[in-house]
């Protein structure tokens, strides 16, 4: 299966078009969050987005709330949101979870949970799923520019007892578009480029 994986469009017109040409190659595409900015022009993105015909998954970033993005996919029949919830296309299975994990600096805007809440939420990832979450897990893409890793202890944990197939996160723009393997699986941290995987 040929996928697209992205994420931290931030209400770029250019990088949704981009986006829009890449899925033409692709079997189903990935989104990993962060579609608005500041919890605005999630709407106009996905507007943007929905030209994409291929099956999408999407999770929610820290810029977007689950409902926010679900009601925005509304009118994008080819899409489906995950928030701690799974889902099955050509016998593989995808579990997604949104945020920023842990809560992030940014205030109230910001769609957070803390790590207690992630562990909550990632109980009922499968294993051997595709792992889609906004958050990177921690010591694995998240480092800032300030040298500082900013990654999830419960998408670590979750990685380290599920196994997943591979992980695609976002969040951390340093990162952006880079692949490593980290933890016995693949981990991505797509970013607003796209990236193109063979599972």
């Amino acid at each position: 299966m040929k996928l697209l994986l992205f994420s931290d469009v931030h209400v770029n017109k250019t990088h949704c078009r981009h986006l829009v040409e890449m899925s033409k190659e692709v079997d189903l595409v990935i989104g990993a969050g962060d579609f608005g900015s500041l919890r605005m022009g999630i709407k106009k993105t996905i507007k943007w987005l929905s030209a994409i015909d291929r099956p999408s998954i999407l999770a929610p970033g820290n810029a977007e709330s689950f409902k926010e993005l679900q009601k925005a996919c509304e009118n994008w029949p080819s899409a489906i949101v995950l928030h701690g919830t799974k889902t099955e296309i050509s016998g593989q299975t995808f579990f997604g979870i949104g945020g920023g994990i842990p809560v992030t600096p940014f205030g109230p805007w910001s769609y957070d949970f803390t790590e207690e809440e992630g562990r909550d939420l990632l109980k009922k990832c499968p294993e051997k799923a595709v792992l889609i979450s906004h958050s990177p897990p921690y010591g694995g893409l998240d480092v800032s520019s300030r040298g500082q890793h900013l990654g999830s202890y419960a998408v670590l944990e979750t990685i380290q007892s599920r196994n997943p197939k591979l992980v695609v996160c976002g969040h951390i723009h340093e990162s952006s578009g880079r692949e490593i393997e980290f933890e016995g699986t693949t981990l991505v941290n797509a970013g607003p480029r796209g990236v193109i995987y063979s599972l």
